[in-house]
């Protein structure tokens, strides 16, 4: 462990929703909301970061032809009281039978327990897309269908899709996210049949469910590789509400919905190939 980390401070003007899901997709600690901010902390500096969030957000402003402006403060803190102080700060989840703990957490006797520690609290149950995905995968995951989890990160839902019944490949653009998905399959007891670095286009299976908890301009620019995949069912999450008709409207041609899972402003759509 390092003496110091840095510690990213960033108060957007607006687009809070977009630029916390896209910092979701694209950093690999917890990420703490307080007011109008968005807190990162991390033992490496935040340089790429920070100008992949700037090539977004101004993305953002020419789609939408508005100005987006972004307070930026980096600070570099002590390393003693952080890690503690974020323990303690990440308590454990329920969705319905299942119980998503740290591992310094007891597990509870009466649920499916499943362990992800809080570096990667980006996919430990805590977001919205998170916990409405598990519910989604309940209702559709079937005793030995096939699963292909498109960005796994932590591997959280496909770790679900196993303890479910599930036959479950996984990728994700992220090779850090990769490895982390590995060692978390392997801490819970899950099994997956395949994993790789990269996306839907790196497979020519087809899956009897997909699912895919990605922004939403991620969703639409890989829909064909998404729909390539695709055998019957398609999970599609990480849905900000006021944009889900863009994503219903991008898939309509192969599939409709058949359930909607919402939670504050996000969405999840269960959808079934036309």
């Amino acid at each position: 462990m390092k003496n110091n980390y840095y510690e990213l401070t960033i108060t957007p003007s607006s687009f809070k929703d977009e630029i916390e899901s896209f910092l979701l997709d694209n950093f690999n600690n917890g990420i703490e909301e307080l007011n109008n901010s968005l807190i990162l902390r991390s033992e490496k500096n935040f340089d790429k970061l920070i100008k992949s969030l700037k090539i977004y957000v101004h993305s953002l402003e020419q789609i939408f032809n508005t100005k987006i402006t972004l307070d930026i403060k980096v600070k570099t803190k002590e390393n003693q009281d952080w890690i503690a102080n974020y323990q303690n700060s990440v308590k454990p989840v329920e969705i319905d039978e299942f119980y998503i703990h740290p591992a310094w957490h007891s597990p509870k006797e009466d649920k499916i327990n499943i362990v992800i520690n809080p570096a990667l609290a980006f996919g430990s149950g805590h977001h919205e897309t998170t916990s409405t995905c598990v519910k989604a995968l309940k209702q559709e995951v079937k005793e030995n269908c096939s699963v292909l989890d498109i960005g796994c990160g932590s591997g959280i839902l496909g770790i679900v899709a196993n303890k479910l019944g599930g036959v479950v490949d996984a990728c994700d653009t992220d090779p850090l996210a990769v490895k982390s998905a590995k060692e978390n399959y392997e801490l819970n007891n899950a099994k997956y049949n395949n994993i790789w670095v990269g996306s839907a286009n790196k497979t020519n299976k087809k899956y009897d469910l997909v699912v895919a908890n990605i922004i939403t301009d991620v969703l639409i620019f890989i829909y064909k590789d998404i729909e390539k995949t695709a055998k019957n069912r398609l999970i599609l999450s990480g849905i900000i509400d006021k944009y889900k008709e863009k994503v219903i409207n991008k898939y309509s041609k192969s599939f409709k919905v058949i359930n909607t899972i919402e939670k504050n402003e996000w969405v999840t759509l269960i959808l079934e190939r036309i």
